[in-house]
């Protein structure tokens, strides 16, 4: 029995599904199920009770995962400590994250990480928030970067930035000409949005039922950028990250405007697998965030 053998088995109890667990190992789905009737022949008992329609281990398949965890667990952290006593800096960090922080929060940390650490290498894969969620859960990435996170009892959330939530319009709209804006000046108009499960636009609702406004969304997009570019056009007015708008703002394309007296604030976290044991690479990448590792992150 190879280690291998107790992370496939370990991946598909987690994802409940042979597809899933082929696509994070690089097999085919048919040597996943393979793969899970050898381990049962070798331990001489059933591990996956083939009787019920959905995905469900029998008691002793339970049995098996917990300790497959323990020793996938004992596994990575005896790399990591070599890696540590060689300080050795290597790997590869994979990364899942929303486009907005993908896109325009993380190239200079990105930048300079490479920079600083060339022999990692770092894989980005832009998801939907809901969908990092389940990258960390699934253990397909090593990190993933959301706004507005929500506590998982098996996620580390950490910290990371607070960007603003301004006012963006095409530069000859009507509320260009002025430096800033109450709220309540946006009833009445035309306000183009996220698509409602996206947590800013779950946010953006919030102010305004707070401010009893009542303003539902001529247009709804599933990303920054498409947001950006129907304001560009004059669609409408929009609601983003300060962050994501910068370059326009410099370029003249859009016009940035703050909320009078109000500082409407998006949070940003890093987010990795609890119990996950984090790599010399791994830890770097943190810090140069300039995010502080908890002692629970700790091997």
């Amino acid at each position: 029995m190879q280690i291998e053998n107790f992370k496939i088995f370990a991946d598909l109890v987690e994802t409940k599904s042979f597809s899933k667990s082929a696509k994070l190992n690089g097999i085919t789905q048919s040597a996943v199920s393979q793969q899970a009737r050898a381990m049962e022949r070798h331990f001489k008992t059933l591990l996956i009770d083939r009787s019920q329609k959905q995905f469900q281990l029998t008691r002793e398949g339970q049995r098996v995962y917990e300790s497959a965890n323990e020793i996938l667990h004992t596994y990575e952290k005896l790399l990591s400590e070599l890696q540590e006593m060689k300080k050795v800096i290597s790997g590869t960090i994979r990364i899942s994250t929303v486009y907005s922080i993908g896109l325009h929060e993380l190239p200079p940390f990105i930048k300079k990480f490479l920079h600083d650490y060339p022999s990692v290498n770092v894989r980005i894969e832009y998801r939907r928030s809901n969908l990092v969620y389940e990258d960390i859960l699934h253990n397909s990435v090593d990190f993933g970067l959301v706004a507005f996170p929500v506590k998982q009892r098996q996620i580390e959330v950490l910290p990371f930035r607070n960007d603003h939530l301004v006012l963006i319009t095409h530069p000859q709209h009507p509320l260009a000409k002025r430096a800033e804006i109450d709220i309540r000046d946006l009833a009445g108009q035309k306000v183009i949005g996220f698509d409602p499960d996206i947590p800013t636009r779950k946010a953006v609702d919030a102010i305004f039922r707070d401010h009893s406004l009542e303003i539902e969304p001529v247009m709804e997009f599933d990303n920054i950028e498409t947001v950006k570019r129907a304001v560009e056009i004059d669609h409408g007015v929009a609601i983003v990250p300060q962050a994501t708008v910068a370059q326009e703002q410099k370029q003249g394309t859009l016009s940035v405007i703050r909320f009078r007296g109000k500082d409407f604030t998006r949070p940003l976290a890093i987010l990795h697998r609890k119990g996950r044991v984090l790599t010399p690479a791994m830890k770097k990448f943190i810090t140069t965030l300039g995010v502080e590792i908890p002692e629970t992150s700790q091997p």
